[in-house]
């Protein structure tokens, strides 16, 4: 690789990193070519990016892109490394627990999500249980219509009642 297509590499990875806040650094280095194809496509219906990275140029674009920590995941960029992108948080982690099923790679090396860093195959489990932004705001949408709902039922069932009790007063006052 020539010292132009280092940096051109290197500038890409840098321009992938930018553009997302969730990054997963895997080892799927025994997986044969069947089972790599498999994984592939798994991301691609998951709407993750994966490829594989030399880990000195992932490093250099880590320490180049502004505004993100990757300080300990320099640690794990040893041996293979397959990098995995997504917009969301826990897809990448769902879909290594869900192929992992079948095969006992890919194994996580580690994990940028949203400013914070997992470390080791261990942070699965917690990375698989991150809440997404569109299930948060679900969720807080629900927890916001519920007291709502409450009034509004409150009012409904007993507007019959107060509206009764103002006939009933005006009719006496008749």
């Amino acid at each position: 690789m020539t010292r132009e297509e280092k940096n051109q590499a290197i500038e890409e990875l840098q321009s992938m990193l930018k553009d997302t806040n969730v990054v997963y650094l895997t080892d799927a280095s025994t997986l044969n070519s069947a089972d790599t194809t498999k994984l592939r496509g798994e991301c691609y219906k998951a709407e993750v990016k994966m490829q594989v990275v030399k880990n000195t140029l992932l490093r250099i674009a880590m320490e180049r892109t502004e505004g993100r920590e990757y300080g300990e995941l320099y640690d794990v960029l040893k041996g293979q490394t397959a990098l995995m992108t997504s917009s969301v948080g826990n897809a990448p982690a769902k879909l290594i627990k869900e192929f992992r099923k079948n095969s006992e790679r890919p194994l996580l090396k580690g994990a940028y999500v949203e400013e914070a860093v997992y470390i080791g195959d261990d942070q699965l489990k917690a990375l698989t249980e991150i809440k997404s932004k569109d299930e948060l705001l679900g969720e807080l949408v629900g927890l916001l219509q519920s007291p709502m709902r409450n009034v509004l039922g409150a009012l409904q069932s007993g507007g019959n009642t107060i509206s009764g009790l103002v006939k009933a007063l005006s009719e006496r006052e008749g």
